[in-house]
C-alpha cells in the first residue's frame, strides 16, 4: 500500500480536491480560475446562462467575466443521473498536515536518491540526443535504468540484455539508449525494434523520428569511405533514418536506405530472413524486442521464438534487448539467450490497489480476508457484513434504476469523483456493447457541460467536427457522449475514430475513457485512477498478465503524482478475482511444441533461407530454441524429426544425398511469402488450379484469393446477405465463385435450416474455409469497388472498425500471394494479382489509382472528385480548396447530421472541411511534381 492510502484515510483524488491549492492538471487541460473557495471545482459561470444570436452582436456576459466572454449557442445535453457519494468508511480524516506528508512522500523514493543525467559521460551520448530527450522532458533517469545500463558489456554492444520492469517505470529509454548508441557508434549498422500492433509501430516512429532529429552518426570523413565496416557500394549517410514496416503498409523506405526499422513481429521476422537469404545480415547491429511476454501469445509467438533463435545460431556481433512488464522467469529467457538480465520493481508514481464488492472498497491486499469472511457469514447468522470486515470506503447505494447495480453503481461513482476532482478516469469493459453502454451511464452523471469553461468546451467541439468531417462520419452515440466528455475506444471502431479519441483524452479533453482491454496493450494512455468494471473480459475471467497490464495504466511520471486502480466485481466472481489477485505472472513458454506446430516453420524457414541444412546443423539450431530449454532434450530431437519428416511428406523440403536437407521451389515460396506452412500448402492448391481456369473477365476470383485465411477463420457467415450477394452476382462472378467450390443450392439450404457448417472431418473443414473465403470476398469486393465503408457496414452488420481491419490484413496478404507467385515463376499471375492489390491498397477502380495516392483521397472521395470536375490529379492539384470543400460534405454518407447542425456547429466543420481541402491540394501537388521530376528524369 502507498503512502496516499491508510486504512481509514480517503483516497489521493479526496486528497487533492481538498488542497488549498490548484492541484496539477492533466496534460492539455486548462486550470480552473483563481479566486476558487477550497474544495469548490465548479466554474463561476455554472449557474448562468449566456448565449449569442447567429445574426447578431450582443454579448451577454455573466457576473465576474471580463468582456470577450462568448457562450457558443449549441444544445447541450443536461445530466439526469448523480452519481453516489463515496464516504469514509470510519470518519477518520486526515489532518491537513498528513495529507501534505503524504503527497510528498509519494513524490520521493530513499533509494532513488540523486537521479543521474543523460549528460553523464559513461552513458557516452552525443549532446544533439541529450538535447532531443531533454526536449522531451527526460533529462534525468532512474537509478534503475543506469544501473542496468552500465551492466558490463552492455553500451559496448557486447552483450544481450532481458529485463523487467513496471509499466510506466521508465522501459523503453534503456532499450532507446543502447539501440542509438549502436547505431551512433557503427553507422553501417542497422537497429530493428519489434512492437506487436500496429498502433505502437506508429507511436514510436513518432517519437523515435523526434529524438534522432539532427542526431549524425559518427562517420570518418575519408573519400571513398571504405574504412572499416564501411561497404563501398552503399555510401554512408550521417543523419538516422527511421521507417516503419507493418502489415499492409506501403512504405517508399527500403531496407537498404534505413537505420532504424519499426516493426510488427511478422514483418520483422520477415526482414531477418530476407537478410539472411540475401547474406545482409551482417548489416544488422540491434534486435530490441518489446512486450517480450509475447513469446507466450499462441498465434504470433513462435514468429519471436524464430527470430531469436536464428539470431543466437548466427553468432554474430547482433545485440539482442528484450523486455517487459509481465514475465516472470526472467532468469529462464536470459539463460536461453545468453543474454545479462535486469529486474527492477520501482514504481516512480505510487499506485494504490483496491477491490470494489458490494458497494464497499476494500485495499486489494485483503481480498482473500475478504472472501473468507463472506463464506463465513453465509453460516453465521447475526453478524452483519459491514460489521465482520469493515471497508475503506462505502459507496452510498443509488436511487436511480440504472444504477441499482452495485458494479455499475460503482463505476459511475468512481468515475464521476475523478473527474470533479480535476483527473481523468480509464475504465476497462469486457466487450465493445459494454462500452458504449457505460460510456453512456457515465456521461448521463457527468456535470453539465454548462459549467465548463468557454476553452474545454471549444475543444470538445472542434473533437466532434473533426469525427464529423472523417468519410464515415460521426457515430451518433459518440455524439452524445463526448460533449460530456466521456469517449469510448474499441476495435469496432474505426483508425481515424479511436485515435482522435485517444489523443482527446490524452490531452485532458475528455476526462473519462471507457475501453476494451486492447487499449490497455496497444496505446500508451495514462490515467490518474483505472476502473475495471468486472473481471470478465469477454466470457473468459482476465489474466494475471492482462490484469498487470490494465492496472499499468494508473499513475505515470509527468501526468500524475499517484495512481489508483479499482477491480470491481460481483459474487459469482469474488473467489475467481481473489485468486487473481494473488496470482503470480505466468511463466513464458516456448510455442515450438508439437500442438503448437510451430518448429514446422521454423524449421523450413531456417532451411530455406541457407542458414541451416545438414542434420547436424539443424540439431544445432534446435538447440538454440527456447523448447531446448524447456523440454526433455531427446523429446526436443524426437519433435524435430518429426516436423522434418512432415516437410519431406508434403514436398516443402527435399534431402540430397549427403544428408542434407534443401527447400523445394514451394518451400521457397511459402517462407518468402511469410505463410505458415499448412497456409502456404492451402494457398498453393488455389492457385494451382486457379492457373488451369482463372476467371479474368471479372474481379471475384482475385478478392477470393485475396482473402486471409486468419481472417476467414473467424469469420461468421451470415447466411442470407451471402445468398442477397450471390443472388446479385454476374455471369462471371457466379462462375469463378463455382470454380473455388461455392454451391448455391448449399448457400439455399444453410438459410433454410438456419444450421452451422460442420468441420467435423478435414474435408468439411476445407469446405467451410473457402465459404467463409468467399463471404469475405464479397466485403474486399465492395472495398475496392468504391463503397462507402459505413455502407459496406451496413450492408454485412459488421463493425466500421472491422471492415477497416480487413482491409489492412487483406493488404498484408496480398502482398504475400504476389510474392508466392513470383517464387513459383508464374509471372502472369503474378503481375495480374499485383495490379489489384494496388485497387485494394486504394479501395478504387483502376482510373482512379493514381488520385488515390493523395492525402485523405480514397476509393469514394476520389470518384466524387472526379464526378465533380476534378478529372485528374493535376486539376486536384491547382484547384482552390474553397471548391472542395462542398464535394468533401458530400463524402459523409450521415446527410441528416448535416441538415441538423447549429450554424456555429455547421462552421466549425466547414472549417474541418476546408484544412482538409488544403492538405489534400498540397498533397495532389506534392505527387504531381514527383511525376513531372520522373518525367523529366527518364
Amino acid at each position: 500500500m502507498s503512502a496516499f492510502q491508510t486504512s481509514g484515510f480517503q483516497t489521493s483524488v479526496d486528497i487533492a480536491r481538498q488542497q488549498p491549492y490548484v492541484v496539477a492538471s492533466l496534460a492539455g487541460q486548462k486550470r480552473p480560475p483563481s479566486g476558487l473557495s477550497k474544495g469548490d471545482t465548479k466554474n463561476p459561470i455554472s449557474h448562468t446562462t449566456t448565449s449569442f444570436a447567429a445574426d447578431s452582436h450582443r454579448l451577454d456576459i455573466p457576473k465576474g467575466q471580463g468582456p470577450g466572454f462568448i457562450r457558443p449557442q449549441v444544445t447541450l445535453p443536461r445530466s439526469r443521473l448523480v452519481a453516489s457519494e463515496i464516504h469514509s468508511a470510519t470518519g477518520c480524516i486526515p489532518g491537513k498536515n498528513d495529507q501534505q506528508q503524504r503527497a510528498d512522500a509519494s513524490l520521493q523514493d530513499p533509494a532513488q536518491g540523486s537521479l543521474p543525467s543523460l549528460k553523464d559521460p559513461r552513458f557516452g551520448l552525443p549532446l544533439s540526443l541529450v538535447t532531443n530527450f531533454a526536449a522531451l522532458g527526460v533529462n534525468s533517469i532512474y537509478q534503475w535504468q543506469a544501473s542496468c545500463l552500465l551492466g558490463e558489456g552492455l553500451l559496448e554492444g557486447k552483450r544481450h540484455l532481458i529485463y523487467t520492469a513496471p509499466t510506466g517505470g521508465g522501459k523503453s529509454l534503456v532499450a532507446d539508449v543502447l539501440m542509438l548508441k549502436r547505431i551512433i557508434e557503427n553507422p553501417s549498422r542497422k537497429a530493428i525494434l519489434v512492437l506487436p500492433y500496429v498502433a505502437l509501430v506508429q507511436e514510436k516512429l513518432k517519437w523515435l523520428r523526434r529524438i534522432v532529429q539532427d542526431v549524425e552518426k559518427h562517420i570518418v570523413d575519408t573519400d571513398n569511405h571504405t574504412g572499416p565496416g564501411h561497404h563501398r557500394w552503399r555510401p554512408l549517410h550521417r543523419s538516422i533514418h527511421v521507417s516503419g514496416f507493418f502489415g499492409g503498409s506501403k512504405t517508399t523506405a527500403s531496407w537498404s536506405d534505413t537505420d532504424i526499422a519499426v516493426c510488427t513481429i511478422e514483418k520483422a521476422n520477415s526482414l531477418i530472413n530476407t537478410a539472411i537469404e540475401e547474406c545482409s545480415i551482417g548489416d544488422l547491429g540491434v534486435v530490441v524486442l518489446d512486450e517480450l511476454h509475447m513469446l507466450d501469445d499462441e498465434h504470433r509467438g513462435y514468429l519471436l521464438e524464430l527470430m531469436v533463435t536464428k539470431l543466437l545460431l548466427l553468432q554474430q556481433d547482433i545485440q539482442v534487448v528484450g523486455m517487459s512488464a509481465t514475465i516472470s522467469n526472467t532468469e529462464l529467457l536470459a539463460e536461453w539467450t545468453n543474454s545479462r538480465y535486469f529486474i527492477s520493481t520501482y514504481r516512480p508514481v505510487p499506485v494504490d490497489e483496491h477491490l470494489v464488492y458490494d458497494n464497499a472498497i476494500y485495499p486489494a491486499a485483503t481480498s482473500r480476508q475478504l472472501f473468507q469472511t463472506i463464506s463465513k457469514l453465509t453460516s453465521t447468522r447475526g453478524l452483519s457484513f459491514s460489521d465482520a470486515m469493515p471497508p475503506q470506503r462505502a459507496i452510498k447505494p443509488s436511487m436511480f434504476r440504472e444504477l441499482s447495480n452495485p458494479i455499475t453503481n460503482a463505476m459511475v461513482a468512481l468515475s464521476i469523483d475523478t473527474v470533479t476532482a480535476g483527473y481523468g478516469a480509464l475504465v476497462f469493459c469486457g466487450s465493445r456493447q459494454a462500452c458504449q453502454i457505460q460510456a453512456a451511464i457515465i456521461s448521463e452523471a457527468m456535470p453539465d457541460p454548462s459549467t465548463l469553461q468557454l476553452d474545454d468546451l471549444d475543444k470538445r467541439l472542434d473533437l466532434l467536427a473533426d469525427l464529423r468531417s472523417l468519410p464515415s462520419g460521426l457515430d451518433p452515440a459518440l455524439e452524445t457522449t463526448l460533449i460530456k466528455g466521456v469517449g469510448f475506444h474499441h476495435a469496432g471502431m474505426t483508425t481515424e475514430e479511436r485515435e482522435a479519441i485517444a489523443q482527446a483524452y490524452d490531452q485532458g479533453v475528455l476526462k473519462v475513457l471507457v475501453a476494451t482491454c486492447s487499449l490497455a496493450a496497444g496505446v500508451n494512455l495514462p490515467a490518474r485512477r483505472v476502473i475495471i468494471n468486472g473481471a470478465r473480459m469477454g466470457r473468459e475471467l482476465v489474466g494475471p498478465a492482462m490484469l498487470r497490464q490494465m492496472c499499468g495504466r494508473a499513475g505515470r511520471k509527468g501526468k500524475d503524482e499517484a495512481g489508483e486502480t479499482y477491480l470491481i466485481c460481483g459474487k459469482s466472481d469474488l473467489q475467481a478475482v481473489c485468486d487473481l489477485l494473488e496470482a503470480d505472472m505466468p511463466a513464458i513458454e516456448s510455442c515450438l511444441a508439437p500442438e503448437k506446430r510451430g518448429l514446422k516453420r521454423a524449421l523450413l524457414e531456417a532451411i530455406a533461407t541457407g542458414l541451416v541444412s545438414g542434420r547436424e546443423a539443424i540439431k544445432e539450431y534446435v538447440k538454440c530454441t527456447l523448447l531446448y530449454r524447456t523440454v526433455d532434450k531427446k523429446l526436443s530431437y524426437s519433435i524435430m524429426n518429426s516436423a522434418l519428416q512432415e516437410l519431406a511428406d508434403e514436398k516443402l523440403l527435399q534431402t540430397e544425398d549427403n544428408e542434407s536437407y534443401v527447400a523445394t521451389q514451394l518451400g521457397q515460396a511459402v517462407v518468402s511469402s511469410a505463410f505458415a506452412p499448412e497456409d502456404g500448402l492451402f494457398v498453393h492448391q488455389e492457385l494451382k488450379r486457379a492457373l488451369q481456369a482463372f476467371v479474368m473477365d471479372g474481379d471475384m476470383h482475385i478478392f477470393y484469393m485475396f482473402t486471409p485465411l486468419q481472417v476467414a477463420a473467424t469469420t461468421q457467415i451470415d447466411w442470407p446477405i451471402f445468398r442477397d450477394q450471390l443472388d446479385a452476382l454476374d455471369e462471371s462472378g457466379l462462375r469463378a465463385l463455382q470454380f473455388v467450390g461455392i454451391q448455391p443450392g448449399f448457400v439455399n439450404s444453410m438459410v433454410q435450416s438456419g444450421a452451422s457448417m460442420k468441420e467435423d472431418t478435414p474435408e468439411q473443414v476445407t469446405q467451410a474455409m473457402v465459404y467463409r473465403r468467399a463471404y469475405t470476398a464479397f466485403q474486399l469486393r465492395d472495398l475496392s469497388n468504391e463503397v462507402p465503408l459505413p455502407v459496406i457496414a451496413s450492408r454485412y452488420r459488421i463493425p466500421r472498425g472491422g471492415v477497416q481491419t480487413l482491409a489492412q490484413q487483406c493488404r498484408g496478404f496480398a502482398a504475400g500471394i504476389v510474392k508466392f507467385c513470383q517464387r513459383m515463376g508464374w509471372g502472369m499471375l503474378a503481375a495480374v494479382l499485383n495490379h489489384m492489390r494496388d485497387r485494394l491498397e486504394a479501395g478504387a477502380r483502376a482510373d482512379l489509382l493514381e488520385m488515390a495516392q493523395v492525402t485523405y483521397v480514397k476509393g469514394w472521395t476520389a470518384r466524387l472528385l472526379r464526378d465533380n470536375g476534378f478529372r485528374n490529379l493535376r486539376a486536384l492539384a491547382e484547384a482552390d480548396p474553397k471548391d472542395i470543400v462542398p464535394v468533401l460534405m458530400t463524402v459523409n454518407s450521415r446527410k441528416t447530421q448535416r441538415n441538423s447542425l447549429h450554424p456555429t456547429e455547421a462552421e466549425r466543420y466547414a472549417k474541418k472541411l476546408l484544412a482538409k481541402a488544403e492538405v489534400i491540394i498540397a498533397s495532389a501537388n506534392k505527387i504531381w511534381e514527383r511525376e513531372m521530376q520522373i518525367g523529366l528524369d527518364e
